[in-house]
Order: C-alpha cells, then sequence, then structure tokens
C-alpha cells in the first residue's frame, strides 16, 4: 500500500488578466487584496516581481496580442516560502533569459532587459518551464521570497494534499 504524505500548502485562486500592461494595476491591487496581512515590504517585493514578469509576458508572447492573456497563481509551497507564477500563451519562440553577452558599458546604456535581473535579485529562486515542451503553448515562469513563519496572517487555510 503507498505512503500518505500530508503536506500542508496554501494556494490562492488562480487570477486571470488580459495581456495588456493597462491591467497591470489591478494585477498588483489583486496581489495586495491577495495578500492582506502579510509584511507590507514582503507585499511590495512580490509585486514588483509580479509586474516584471507580467510586462515580460505581454511584451515577448502572444498573450500581448488581441485575445491574449496571462494566467498568475500564488502559492506557499511550505510554511517560510511564498511563490508568485505567471503563464503566459506562448508564442513568442524562446524562454525567459538574462542577457549575458552585453558589455558593462552596454548594459550602462540599456533602458530594458533588466526586469529578469530584477527578478532574480529580488527572489530566492526564479525558473520557468514550457506548459507543453513538444509545442510553444505558453511558458511558466515562477520567483519564491523567503517569509517568516512567525508574521504569516493566522487566517491562512492551508489547502492539504494527499500523495
Amino acid at each position: 500500500m503507498p505512503t500518505t504524505t500530508r503536506r500542508p500548502a496554501v494556494f490562492w485562486e488562480h487570477r486571470t488578466y488580459p495581456g495588456d500592461l493597462a491591467h497591470l494595476s489591478q494585477v498588483r491591487s489583486d496581489l495586495a487584496t491577495d495578500l492582506a496581512g502579510f509584511d507590507p515590504d514582503l507585499v511590495d517585493t512580490v509585486q514588483l516581481l509580479t509586474s516584471e514578469l507580467f510586462a515580460n509576458g505581454v511584451k515577448y508572447t502572444d498573450s500581448g496580442h488581441t485575445g491574449g492573456e496571462i494566467l498568475r497563481a500564488l502559492s506557499m509551497p511550505d510554511p517560510a516560502t511564498l511563490r508568485v507564477s505567471l503563464s503566459d500563451c506562448g508564442g513568442g519562440g524562446g524562454t525567459p533569459r538574462i542577457p549575458t553577452e552585453r558589455t558593462a558599458d552596454a548594459w550602462d546604456w540599456a533602458e530594458g532587459q533588466r526586469g529578469l535581473v530584477l527578478v532574480q535579485n529580488l527572489s530566492t529562486a526564479w525558473g520557468h518551464f514550457r506548459l507543453a515542451p513538444w509545442a510553444d503553448l505558453g511558458t511558466h515562469v515562477w520567483a519564491q521570497v523567503p517569509v517568516d513563519p512567525t508574521r504569516v496572517p493566522p487566517d491562512l487555510r492551508p489547502y492539504v494534499f494527499t500523495h
């Protein structure tokens, strides 16, 4: 008989947004609502991370075209970690990456493509995977930040998996 492992996790309801930067204020507002009771600095950090990932999805994928969307997921996979994830509609043909071929002068001159550097520096970990490795159906990008378990709002209800 398989062993049953219980792992507490907290999941917020997924949210879907039109792939338009005009909706970024709603994305940030929803995060503030969903994370009510958490440390305001943590909320600010998650909003900034999410803004960067959302903007990349709009700019570099079909999510930014008419009818495109971005799906946001928010979870606490363990009591000391908060993870925000965004999935785009694909069509970009590539995967998120930090440009490494620039010289120091080129970085000083560049105005864009610094978002993932920001994500890397503000999160404890980040990454991505294609939603369907055999087709360009979208990319799921995530970032996680540490949470002081003693400062988590007491009314969060964990979702208990059995596997």
